[in-house]
């Protein structure tokens, strides 16, 4: 945001308030998030910018552009505010059922459109594992294993759920992770689960479930590709995720 348009949305506390604007249009036309996309491409945006496009109109004494800036403070990051159900969105102020949908299903765009270009290549890297899941899952709030199956060449198959728990424990046992990748005769699988507290880092439960899901799988001939672990970003951790295999537990 330009230090331009901030004062033009900022009040002269000397002049008389006059009436409240509510309108993205009531900006000067060349600050208004449209037509600076129009001008300069949607990247030169900011988060604001982007998600005042959708929001499109305000509150009394709160433009469009305000209910964004106040949105992400709110919710910290636009990562967080995305990671919102349709529900939490419509409860907003200034939200609603109409824009909250649009703004549930151009989140929900930006992932498959990630997807498919993670589609491209085979599953075989923690990196790439976590682009394609990490998302969808750092937003549920319980622990959840699921298992991505995977083609001879690594490429993906399907994904299906093994377990759903607590807010804190996941338990699954070897046969559940291994079922659906005898059922779609998958050559092998990576195995995912979440940790809602952000914190990646492996429990012993978590050690043991993998060695006992590694030991079944040599035994049915499935190969155990990786089993990562989905954390959130934050600046005391060198990733958001944990990958077995990177480790050396696989």
């Amino acid at each position: 945001m330009t230090a331009e348009v901030l004062s033009d949305l900022t009040p002269d506390p000397v002049a008389s308030p006059g009436p409240a604007t509510n309108r993205i249009q009531d900006l000067p036309q060349e600050d208004r998030p449209r037509e600076r996309l129009h001008r300069l491409g949607p990247s030169a945006l900011s988060d604001a910018e982007l998600l005042a496009l959708f929001i499109n109109t305000g509150l009394p004494g709160e433009n469009a552009l305000q209910v964004a800036q106040r949105l992400l403070k709110t919710h910290g990051s636009l990562r967080h505010f995305a990671r919102l159900s349709p529900a939490q969105l419509k409860a907003e102020k200034a939200l609603g059922p109409a824009k909250a949908a649009l703004l549930a299903a151009a989140f929900e765009l930006g992932r498959r459109a990630e997807r498919e270009t993670l589609l491209e290549h085979p599953m075989d890297s923690p990196e790439r594992i976590y682009r394609f899941a990490g998302m969808e899952m750092q937003q549920l709030p319980h622990e959840t294993v699921r298992v991505l199956l995977l083609n001879t060449r690594l490429s993906f198959m399907r994904q299906e759920q093994v377990s759903y728990g607590t807010v804190n424990e996941s338990m699954a046992h070897a046969r559940d992770v291994l079922r659906p990748a005898l059922i779609h005769a998958a050559y092998g699988f990576v195995m995912l689960h979440n940790h809602p507290s952000g914190d990646p880092s492996p429990s012993e439960a978590d050690l043991r479930m993998t060695r006992r899901i590694r030991e079944a799988a040599s035994i049915v001939g499935i190969q155990f590709v990786d089993h990562v672990i989905i954390g959130a970003p934050a600046p005391t951790r060198t990733s958001p995720y944990f990958s077995f295999r990177e480790a050396g537990l696989l």
